[in-house]
């Protein structure tokens, strides 16, 4: 397939043209790698912020779960006392039964208070043992927090970097993005700009590279090629719809920016 835009301008001819798109082509390229190199870092950052707020809510949560089980080990051993008070109190009635009733009574609110504070004391041990387990945690969860905190700061610097230094590249880029647009007739600058914006890497003018299309692959035809290298009209992939160059006028684009 092949498409004359050459009509329109006749002061320029098809070679000056194909010139000018590779060189703006080129120059767009260089603007997608600044924008895909500033976009990535960013995401970065967020997820690292991301994971930074994970992890503190971990710490925080579990902090918060060592307070309750502080409270949990004071509510047992206040059972404790309670429970060696009750105690105390029965074995002192026990010299004022007046039957044997009232003995077994007692005796078995002895034994009830003295299995509750076995299970208060049981209870006891295995909040310590939990507290442990989550103070180790805690600890790793804060080890973890301190080396995110500094990749993230590392990565905020190196956004911050490459932001100040990319932002007068990409302003350079952009004029001269312009100034090479100002070139191409409106027509097929805006086929450029179709086909540009429906390729995923942003490519819309590519060389011929080993008998294929720099773009898909796809083999061209040696009479297409024999029509490239001619530069007398604009060749269109047939099957990607980019616009094709031949590889001398590739390196010359390449060469002068």
């Amino acid at each position: 397939m092949s498409v004359n835009f050459a009509e329109t301008k006749s002061d320029i001819t098809v070679e000056e043209k194909l010139r000018s798109l590779y060189k703006l082509q080129v120059i767009d390229t260089q603007i997608d790698k600044i924008r895909i190199v500033r976009g990535e870092l960013p995401l970065e950052v967020q997820d690292l912020e991301d994971e930074l707020a994970g992890l503190q809510t971990r710490v925080n949560n579990l902090e918060e779960e060592l307070v309750q089980l502080d409270e949990s080990i004071n509510d047992k051993k206040n059972a404790i006392k309670d429970a060696l008070a009750a105690i105390k109190k029965y074995e002192s009635q026990q010299g004022n039964v007046r039957n044997n009733r009232e003995y077994d009574s007692i005796n078995k609110e002895i034994e009830y208070q003295t299995l509750d504070i076995q299970l208060s004391e049981k209870r006891i041990k295995e909040f310590k043992a939990g507290i442990e387990a989550k103070q180790e945690l805690i600890e790793q969860a804060k080890a973890t927090l301190a080396e995110r905190s500094g990749d993230l700061d590392a990565k905020k610097a190196e956004l911050a970097d490459i932001v100040a230094e990319t932002e007068k590249d990409e302003e350079v880029l952009i004029t001269e993005s312009e100034k090479a647009a100002k070139k191409i007739e409106d027509r097929l600058f805006q086929a450029y700009k179709r086909v540009r914006s429906n390729a995923a890497n942003g490519l819309a003018v590519v060389a011929i590279q080993r008998d294929a299309c720099g773009g898909c692959f796809n083999k061209i035809p040696p009479q297409r090629q024999m029509d490239l290298r001619l530069r007398k009209k604009i060749i269109v992939c047939e099957y990607c719809g980019r616009i094709l160059v031949d590889p001398e006028i590739a390196s010359e684009g390449e060469i002068a920016l």
